[in-house]
């Protein structure tokens, strides 16, 4: 099972659903790494579910690091992170664990793993997963941050509502980034968020659920990170992007908008503006050729809708061979939008300590 990413920060995942915990292992980290661990709980706390928005299962999600970290201080060794869960309600699928679930993992994972995986909840591919992910992001994150570069995700579309765009100026996309990494529900407008709130709170009474887009910015990125060809920013980023669970679609500056433009509309002039290169537009998203050029890195991520509803749907019994129809029971979010948006940010975090560390050695984590 390839549950691993990374060239030179190796993240691993481990665990299920209902299982006993889950948690994740870091090598490649650098010696010397004073973590915030304050930070990693703040970061969890934006994944976790809240109000009739989210699901009712409610985890602790308190974390131990049981090695890689002694006095305060990453050794450099690897490090691992453990979260135990705490509760399961695993009855809740026994009567169902032959009716696989519509655009879920189950009927999948069954023929990749013979029937020998564990179903509960989704297991290894439950959205739970990403929790210690996300605990993985928030060093990542710190690491960025001390660093002076800024990640930061707002809600863009929930289904047809929009929230306001990160602006072009700088002052404008740090005043939303301090605002939204700072917020539960990340939108820049006040009254978007009340409009996404309640339209989710309404899929929730109707029994079925809501997607939509989150837009990433990071900002003050060097120019010259990423590699030619396989290991470019889009690579690694996409790579990890399409790793979270409900992620179907990524694109980078204008994406697919590049399609209705000619390549003088499209191009992103240079010009120099106070010693330093700029782009006079940021059409590709702060990327060129695969590398970064210095301007904001800008990316899209569609989040499909919830795929566990309350309506009936029609499925198949696996062990009976049999046509039949499937109604969901348990507790299941009628939008996992808003709390992917920290998944995104952490899995970002990853990719660009990754490509960080492919230049400059992993000492310049701890540097």
């Amino acid at each position: 099972m390839k549950s691993t990413f990374g060239k030179n920060i190796n993240i691993s995942l481990f665990g299920e659903s209902h299982g006993a915990a889950i948690g994740v292992v870091i090598n490649g980290l650098a010696p010397g790494i004073a973590l915030d661990l304050d930070l990693i709980r703040a970061q969890l706390n934006k994944r976790k579910p809240k109000g009739k928005i989210s699901t009712a299962r409610q985890e602790a999600d308190e974390f131990e690091i049981v090695s890689g970290f002694f006095h305060g201080y990453t050794t450099g060794t690897p490090l691992c992170l453990m979260i135990r869960n705490q509760s399961q309600h695993s009855r809740d699928y026994e009567k169902t664990k032959n009716l696989m679930r519509p655009s879920h993992a189950d009927y999948t994972a069954f023929e990749k793993y013979q029937g020998y995986q564990d179903y509960r909840g989704g297991g290894h591919f439950s959205g739970r997963i990403t929790a210690p992910l996300v605990a993985a992001g928030a060093i990542c994150l710190q690491i960025l941050g001390s660093k002076g570069i800024t990640i930061a995700t707002h809600i863009a579309r929930c289904q047809d509502i929009s929230d306001e765009p990160f602006g072009t100026k700088p002052e404008e996309m740090f005043a939303a980034a301090e605002k939204l990494n700072q917020s539960y529900f990340p939108t820049i407008s006040d009254e978007a968020e009340r409009q996404m709130v309640a339209r989710i709170e309404e899929a929730h009474r109707q029994g079925d659920s809501v997607g939509g887009i989150l837009e990433t910015m990071v900002l003050n990125l060097p120019a010259g990170i990423g590699e030619p060809f396989f290991g470019s920013i889009e690579s690694i980023l996409s790579q990890l992007l399409f790793s979270v669970p409900a992620v179907k679609g990524v694109e980078f500056g204008l994406g697919f908008g590049f399609a209705d433009l000619l390549g003088s509309q499209a191009n992103d002039p240079f010009r120099m503006e106070n010693g330093k290169v700029v782009t006079a537009t940021n059409h590709n998203g702060g990327i060129n050729g695969g590398i970064s050029n210095g301007m904001p890195i800008q990316i899209k991520t569609v989040i499909k809708p919830t795929p566990s509803i309350y309506q009936e749907q029609e499925t198949i019994d696996y062990a009976a061979k049999e046509n039949t129809v499937l109604a969901i029971h348990g507790r299941h979010d009628p939008a996992i939008i808003h709390r992917a948006r920290v998944v995104v940010d952490s899995v970002v975090a990853i990719g660009l300590v990754d490509l960080f560390a492919e230049r400059y050695g992993y000492l310049w984590m701890a540097e």
